[in-house]
């Protein structure tokens, strides 16, 4: 036991696991995945210039998350899984981390280790674990502020106290500079601790104690934590006035769009649906909870199901773009097909999860979310956990976290009122802090310690993880394939549509930026591009790359446009089943248009 804790071998069991579940799904595929592209190019110029230039495709600010992708390329040369690697890195940090902030925040070993894998071994974990995006930096930005948080809560002395709320927001500050929401931590999280802190009174006392006696008791802690939060603001402005001063980059605004009411109803239905199944493993646990009080169970389940239902009619009636109702239903990263294969917006992806299984896993979401409503009402005894540090409590949990919650949901809010909505790797941060909740309430009002199914729970999710990881990469693998056979034809790669992420490399290479219309970028980096004929299909964002004229379309059907071309189709293993998935291409122009010397 001794060795177990010095070593926190289960924390490094979770991390160890990342990286193993990452590696065996094969994550390399020489093209951009997403929107990973273009900072790759960015970590690309600034491991060969020294120098940070935005390309038009930034809209985080990705500081340090490039000079870590820069030093990767220094280290083994420029590829695009060396850089991404990069990315594998940090997640196996923040896996080992997130466990040790639930051992401090009162979860037992055992529970905290299986609450952290039921998140890093999820589909969306090990997919944003193994692209260049910058959501898995920010995450660790969040994890290691809340974990500096709490051990200054649990600290016993006053320097102690100072040393993590100082280590809190000097990490924060750097490693937010890879995605600035994750600023919230310095902005919002240290502030709540220091309301905690003077809050609690002296280290280890129960006593609640008013303003003034805060003052008078904690006011060296209380002076030198606002001091390093204030310090952790003066440099969060510093970086913003330098980035805002760079050319070519994204602007997030913050103003909510006029008529987005709907769309932000949308996103927060389908959001809310999204929540319980990717943390499925642990709100499964708490279906046995339905029987305890059947009769308050059914009166939970009448209520949210025909809120379910109503919202669902309102958004129909209203003729917003549908978004499935069934588990998964963001439809971004974790979705019904192989990982991201939506991007090529060209013919229907092979599924990966039939209507049985998505009805399946939504009885058991939106279930388990029952059971755990009703667990929130139903008394149960309080375990204190078997970590190092005193337990916080409930009513400090909710003051260090649910002003962070409410403030994320609130800058999410301008975001869902646009076509585009939420996505749901923007969901990590608010999962990290539910999973410290769920897990914990499961441990204090049903079971000290989870039972022997859990583990099989986690482990069915992460061989859906690596299930959707393989059969993303091997998607993107068949299109650097298709792509090569293409060019070995004497065809130039602008006249080639290999979806928007090949597209955006193709802009970059010929132009040096992506051109983004006004309202999201400096009006110098847009080159105005008039629609494609009404007799051709628009390719997706066609306007943000006018060096690309298509006479070629990759595309998962043969009949697509004007037809088949004459090039071989290529087929790409998809697990587990046997039929593979195949990608043709197809014309783009008639035959007749096609330039002199084209197949």
């Amino acid at each position: 036991m001794q060795i177990v804790r010095r070593f926190r071998l289960q924390a490094l069991f979770c991390a160890l696991a990342v990286l193993v579940c990452g590696l065996i799904s094969r994550p390399f595929a020489e093209m951009g995945i997403s929107d990973d592209g273009p900072y790759i190019l960015m970590a690309q110029h600034l491991a060969t210039t020294g120098h940070i230039a935005y390309n038009g495709w930034a809209s985080p600010m990705m500081v340090w998350q490039l000079y870590l992708g820069a030093a990767f390329i220094k280290l083994f040369g420029f590829f695009f899984t060396a850089v991404r690697m990069s990315t594998l890195l940090v997640a196996v940090v923040t896996a080992w981390l997130l466990q040790r902030t639930l051992v401090l925040a009162g979860v037992n070993e055992r529970n905290a280790t299986l609450g952290t894998l039921a998140l890093v071994l999820s589909p969306l974990y090990l997919m944003l674990s193994v692209t260049y995006m910058s959501d898995i930096f920010g995450l660790l930005a969040v994890v290691t502020c809340l974990y500096g948080c709490l051990r200054a809560l649990g600290a016993v002395t006053d320097r102690a106290t100072i040393f993590w709320l100082s280590f809190a927001v000097a990490t924060n500050a750097v490693f937010g500079t890879a995605r600035q929401i994750a600023w919230l931590g310095i902005l919002v999280m240290v502030p709540s601790a220091l309301l905690v802190i003077g809050w609690r009174g002296r280290p280890g006392s129960s006593e609640l104690l008013g303003w003034r006696e805060a003052l008078r008791e904690r006011r060296r802690v209380l002076v030198a934590g606002s001091s390093a939060a204030l310090v952790g603001v003066v440099f969060i402005l510093a970086c913003v006035q330098w980035f805002e001063r760079q050319p070519h980059i994204l602007h997030e605004h913050l103003a909510i769009h006029r008529g987005g009411g709907l769309n932000i109803l949308d996103g927060l239905f389908h959001g809310s649906l999204e929540l319980p199944f990717l943390l499925l493993p642990m709100v499964v646990l708490f279906l046995p909870e339905l029987r305890r009080d059947i009769r308050y169970s059914v009166k939970v389940a009448f209520w949210v199901s025909a809120a379910w239902v109503a919202i669902a009619l309102i958004l129909h009636a209203t003729h917003q773009a549908i978004r499935p109702v069934l588990e998964p239903p963001l439809g971004d990263w974790v979705t019904r097909y192989d990982g991201y294969t939506q991007t090529l917006n060209a013919g229907e992806p092979p599924v990966l999860l039939n209507t049985a299984v998505s009805l399946v896993l939504t009885l058991a979401s939106l279930g388990g979310l029952i059971g755990l409503i009703v667990s929130l009402f139903r008394p149960g005894e309080v375990s204190s956990g078997d970590g190092d540090h005193q337990p916080i409590t409930w009513p400090q949990i909710c003051v260090l976290l649910a002003p962070f919650i409410v403030v994320y949901a609130l800058i999410l809010i301008p975001r869902a009122s646009t076509v585009t909505g939420v996505f749901d790797r923007y969901l990590l941060e608010p999962l990290a802090v539910t999973l410290l909740w769920v897990v914990r309430l499961y441990q204090e009002r049903i079971r000290t310690r989870m039972p022997p199914a859990a583990p099989f729970l986690v482990a069915a999710l992460a061989a859906l993880g690596v299930v959707m990881v393989h059969n993303m990469f091997s998607f993107y693998r068949a299109r650097v394939e298709l792509a090569a056979e293409i060019h070995a034809k004497g065809v130039p790669d602008a006249s080639v549509h290999n979806g928007w992420e090949y597209d955006f490399i193709t802009e970059i290479h010929h132009a040096g930026y992506i051109s983004v219309p006004p309202e999201g970028a400096q009006a110098y980096s847009y080159v105005s591009t008039p629609p494609p004929s009404a007799s051709a299909r628009p390719t997706y964002r066609y306007d943000f790359t006018p060096h690309v004229h298509p006479i070629y379309w990759t595309s998962f059907d043969p009949n697509l446009c004007y037809g088949p071309a004459p090039f071989a189709p290529v087929h790409y293993s998809r697990w587990p089943y046997r039929t593979p998935g195949t990608l043709y291409v197809v014309r783009y122009v008639p035959r007749a248009k096609l330039p002199p010397g084209m197949p």
